[in-house]
């Protein structure tokens, strides 16, 4: 059974300026914690004891912060770039890595179970396992169904809803050979030459709570949500 999990902890959080202009993006506090901590320990919590942060921007805050993860009865260590290397391309970077181990972002909120995503990736034998979400927009025009310039039908302030990936991961060493070396590689640029080799990758729908720090108005959300039930998370 892998215990491993890699945090990518590296963004520049660009959406959330200017409150990362003094933070990184995963210590941008949730209620008391900072979010990474809050993953930190629902990782713990599930029996994820080795911890690997991938860091670039900031990183000595993010060192200073964590440490060697003994208060949180984990072990952490770092992967440092020495440039951005996007999503995917700092794993690269990692030697000694189990067989299956799980890779997600520093700075989502969610309720989801690692252990039971990891379970599920070893069940179904895939290269790579997505955890993925169902979200909601609505538009705030009328749409148009328009075919050959003529008006078919309207849709008034419709909402739409679509499948989308939580930014976390469960991932099989090998995957690792389609990444290149040193070169900015994207989790889209990895899906897409997995699907070209005619890899098995598993897609999770989880059907309870998740919000993507990194969106300004998922952050005010999940500062609400987790003053009101901090105990859903941790």
């Amino acid at each position: 059974m892998s215990n491993r999990a890699i945090i990518l902890a590296g963004g520049k959080g660009t959406r959330l300026l200017p409150y990362t202009t003094v933070l990184p993006k995963p210590l941008m506090p949730v209620g008391e914690f900072p979010i990474l901590e809050v993953i930190v320990r629902q990782l713990a919590k599930h029996g994820f004891d080795r911890i690997t942060m991938a860091v670039n921007h900031q990183a000595e805050i993010v060192r200073a912060f964590f440490q060697d993860g003994g208060k949180w009865g984990v072990r952490i260590d770092y992967s440092l770039e020495d440039k951005p290397l996007s999503t995917m391309g700092p794993i690269r970077l990692i030697r000694d890595l189990p067989d299956n181990f799980i890779v997600m972002n520093g700075d989502v909120l969610t309720d989801l179970n690692y252990r039971q995503l990891f379970d599920s990736h070893m069940e179904r034998g895939a290269i790579f396992t997505i955890s993925s979400y169902l979200r909601h927009q609505l538009v705030d025009y009328g749409v148009l169904d328009v075919t050959d310039g003529n008006l078919s039908g309207i849709q008034e302030k419709p909402r739409i809803e679509y499948e989308v990936s939580m930014g976390v991961y469960m991932m099989s060493k090998r995957a690792i050979e389609f990444i290149p070396n040193n070169s900015p590689y994207g989790f889209d640029h990895l899906m897409e030459d997995l699907i070209r080799a005619g890899q098995r990758i598993n897609v999770v729908k989880h059907e309870g709570c998740w919000l993507d720090i990194g969106r300004p108005d998922d952050y005010v959300e999940a500062i609400e949500l987790f003053e009101k039930s901090d105990d859903l998370f941790l």
